[in-house]
């Protein structure tokens, strides 16, 4: 079955990670960078996942996983190096019909973390529905090198322009035909 894509917005909504290793480290971190509140279920943690803990930052919870900790999620990420642990983490989560990642482990995904490319506001992510991380990783290294960092400030400069002409009280069918050609005045082959 296909994927359906989604960029979400996590800012302030509850998301827990059981698991506190490097792979989950990773995984806080996209969660912090979103702005969700997370709280994190391990009994141990690498050095980085404590030092946001010291921070509040996050909320670490030095113990085993429980079905409790589900308790007003809003997503989870099972990221242990136990698979049964990352399954009842996903089990549970569906039963409660919230959304789950379990780390390398498709069929206990609901989604996947896709390779992203970020310039600024730009964001292009790529997914191989979970068949070939290195796949994705190869396609974002090709794309990092075609959407230079001078796409950041490209896309500032058309957000800005787009809200003046929103705020002008132009025909809508000349804004649209306006906005495409500020747009297709981007080279896709990198720069302006």
């Amino acid at each position: 079955m296909p994927l359906f894509p989604l960029f979400l917005r996590l800012e302030n909504r509850s998301c827990l990670v059981v698991g506190a290793g490097v792979i989950a480290e990773g995984k806080i971190r996209s969660l912090l960078e979103a702005g969700a509140t997370i709280s994190v279920v391990a009994p141990r943690a690498t050095p980085q996942v404590r030092e946001w803990a010291a921070t509040n930052a996050i909320a670490w919870l030095r113990r085993k996983f429980t079905p409790a900790d589900l308790d007003e999620k809003f997503l989870v990420v099972a990221a242990t190096p136990v698979a049964t642990v990352n399954a009842l983490v996903f089990e549970e989560a569906r039963r409660r019909k919230i959304l789950c990642n379990s780390v390398d482990d498709p069929p206990h995904c609901d989604f996947f973390y896709p390779a992203i490319v970020r310039r600024g506001d730009l964001q292009i992510a790529i997914s191989t529905n979970g068949k070939s991380p290195a796949l994705a990783q190869r396609l974002r290294e090709q794309l990092e090198r075609q959407f230079g960092p001078e796409y950041a400030e490209k896309l500032s400069e058309l957000g800005a322009a787009r809200e003046r002409l929103f705020l002008s009280r132009m025909n809508p069918v000349r804004r649209r035909k306006l906005l495409l050609r500020m747009a297709r005045e981007v080279r896709l082959s990198g720069g302006r």
